[in-house]
């Protein structure tokens, strides 16, 4: 029976089986030949001294770093979840950079988006300082601080930014699928070194382009020599090849923007009729319900007058409208109109009616964005209280998700901040009926006590995210529901509120719950003794199962608890892998597992009376069929 690895994706050994895929003949003994590897190569190796590079102080360790393996874990948190069978997101409060190693072994190459929203080293930003030595005490320590900033008077103000964001994105990386994209939004203070970054990482030829958004913010405060009016969010991708982003609707697009660019269906001087339509509570209507006797397929210049047996029946006059004392005018003529009559819909704006048109067809999306802030926003999810200052809109990231992903795809955002990615994916599942899943990851940085936030009770902002995610699902289901009253049950096309994933498990970085796997543990005559015990004191059966889960790759799976032979144990995947963590394991417990047909099992050593028992187990079910017996 073979012990099972404690720690998460080893890729420095990832990155050389890949070299040996390719060139097998320059691995030996799992190490490179690198003299080989240049003749392979011949003249594409750059070995000049003077080269085009882009480097700073630290960037080899960041590097070795994010290739470590780690042996933490993340702890299960059932009381602070919501929904914890059945849904499928995850919330996760921790160090991005552990978290992400943690994520590896189950999700390496299955997210489709990512989405981040990083520090954008103003100053005042909390920038992260790894620590090479033991990053899950570092992480609990800085964590408890209150101080943040990373002025500018720092030494190492660009090099401490730099080197938090390099490991993360390269981790990151390794998450997306073949055809996955990652959105970073920024601003000028470091656009410049995230673009060599992310061209260095993801290569320059996996750039799709600066998509900026027009947030519209206004500075008026000293020293503002021209205003910031916008921020960028940088597209790049896992393979362009491969890459597929979603066409836009033009008639969704132009519907779900009208607030920002709206297409109105301008008048003409030499048009003075009066279109009608009926008015039927709602704030879009089709334009089809006029008197069509009214309107004269060949006489353009024919002025109607308000005809007051359609007024009375509800019907309401739309006129040319003025600018100037000069009348609109149409974009279309007189024919086009009249043969595209029913795309033409009726926008109540501000208590005005308006007519646009809708455009038809598939256009690329625009890479010029019109989405202010969400502050406005948020404050209406905590009931008119500031929590944020300047959070992404909803409806901005709703969009990138549009465009990025499909039905039942995964995003992630380990920047998750006031956790606006989550609120759109399944204000977007809302909408289309997909099946989209979120895997938000937060550190708990501490509010400032004189903050809104911290006087309204939320001491982190893992507290504000996970507060948001549970009141806007909340609201995203009743809306569900009235729509669903409304509709009726002959209506298919409506989401149904029971089955719509508004929920999320929680989990949270810590250090592994097995002793053996905590190298931070000094041996001495008590610790030896106390090690007969594999899974510490504090550390719960679920604790221990949801780490297994985790560093076997298949923390994304069901799992649910059985009883076998009297014996509690869990089944992950649907029998897949069983998970045995009861003491006393007999043969005959062993034979009632291998009649459950898993592939694999995996028990707690101490969980055998002695060494014959655990041999005698391993022979038993390999007889039986299953492939791997390990234990912790």
């Amino acid at each position: 029976m073979n012990k099972m690895e404690g720690k998460s994706l080893d890729l420095e050994k990832l990155n050389i089986e890949k070299i040996k895929e390719l060139f097998p003949n320059v691995v030996t003994e799992g190490k490179v030949d690198f003299d080989k590897l240049r003749i392979i190569l011949g003249d594409q190796i750059d070995d000049r001294v003077e080269k085009y590079q882009f480097t700073w102080n630290g960037k080899s360790d960041t590097i070795k770093l994010a290739q470590t393996p780690s042996t933490g874990t993340l702890i299960p948190s059932k009381e602070d979840s919501k929904n914890w069978d059945t849904t499928g997101n995850l919330y996760i409060e921790g160090d991005n950079l552990e978290v992400l190693k943690q994520l590896q072994k189950t999700y390496y190459g299955k997210i489709k988006m990512i989405y981040i929203d990083p520090p954008y080293n103003t100053g005042g930003d909390f920038v992260y300082k790894d620590d090479f030595k033991d990053n899950i005490k570092n992480y609990k320590e800085q964590t408890q601080q209150t101080s943040r900033a990373n002025p500018e008077t720092n030494g190492r103000y660009h090099t401490d930014w730099l080197n938090m964001m390099y490991s993360r994105l390269m981790l990151a990386k390794n998450l997306l699928s073949n055809e996955g994209v990652i959105f970073i939004s920024i601003d000028e203070n470091e656009n410049y070194n995230l673009i060599k970054l992310c061209n260095e990482i993801f290569g320059e030829f996996n750039r799709i382009s600066d998509m900026v958004n027009i947030t519209g913010a206004s500075q008026n405060g000293e020293g503002v020599l021209i205003q910031k009016n916008y921020e960028t969010c940088l597209v790049y991708c896992k393979n362009l090849s491969l890459l597929k982003i979603n066409k836009v609707d033009k008639a969704n697009e132009s519907l779900r923007s009208l607030a920002d660019a709206p297409t109105p269906l301008n008048t003409r001087p030499d048009m003075g009729y009066t279109i009608y339509y009926n008015e039927l509570n709602d704030d879009i209507i089709p334009l089809k319900d006029y008197d069509k006797n009214l309107i004269h397929s060949n006489d353009e210049k024919v002025v109607y007058k308000n005809n007051k047996k359609l007024i009375d029946q509800g019907y309401i006059p739309i006129r040319p409208g003025k600018k100037n004392n000069l009348l609109h005018r149409w974009r279309w003529g007189f024919e086009t109109f009249i043969e595209r009559k029913d795309e033409i819909i009726i926008q109540k704006t501000n208590g005005n009616f308006i007519p646009y048109f809708r455009q038809s067809g598939y256009n690329p999306p625009r890479n010029i964005l019109n989405y202010s802030v969400g502050t406005n926003e948020v404050k209406k999810i905590f009931d008119d209280t500031k929590l944020f200052e300047f959070p992404k809109s909803t409806n901005m990231l709703k969009y990138l998700i549009s465009i990025g992903t499909n039905s039942d795809d995964i995003v992630i955002d380990f920047f998750s901040g006031s956790a606006t990615t989550a609120h759109a994916v399944m204000q977007l599942n809302a909408e289309d009926g997909g099946n989209r899943k979120f895997i938000m990851v937060q550190l708990p940085e501490l509010t400032d006590e004189s903050s809104e936030a911290y006087k309204a009770g939320y001491k982190n902002l893992c507290e504000i995210g996970k507060e948001r995610i549970r009141r806007a699902g909340e609201q995203i289901k009743q809306e569900l529901i009235e729509k669903k009253n409304k509709a009726g049950l002959l209506d298919d096309n409506i989401i149904d509120p029971e089955t719509f994933d508004n929920g999320f498990k929680v989990f949270k970085l810590d250090s592994t719950n097995i002793n053996p796997w905590d190298g931070t543990i000094k041996l001495n005559d008590e610790t030896i003794f106390s090690q007969t015990e594999v899974i510490k004191e504090d550390r719960s059966t679920l604790d221990v199962l949801y780490e297994i889960m985790l560093k076997y790759g298949v923390f994304d799976k069901p799992v649910k608890e059985i009883k076998v032979n009297t014996k509690t144990m869990h089944s992950v995947a649907d029998g897949y892998l069983i998970v045995c963590l009861d003491n006393h394991i007999t043969l005959e417990d062993v034979r009632e597992i291998g009649k459950l047909k898993p592939r694999n099992v995996i028990f707690k050593e101490s969980g055998f009376a002695n060494d014959n028992d655990k041999i005698n187990a391993t022979y038993t079910l390999e007889k039986l069929g299953v492939e791997e017996i390990k234990s912790i």
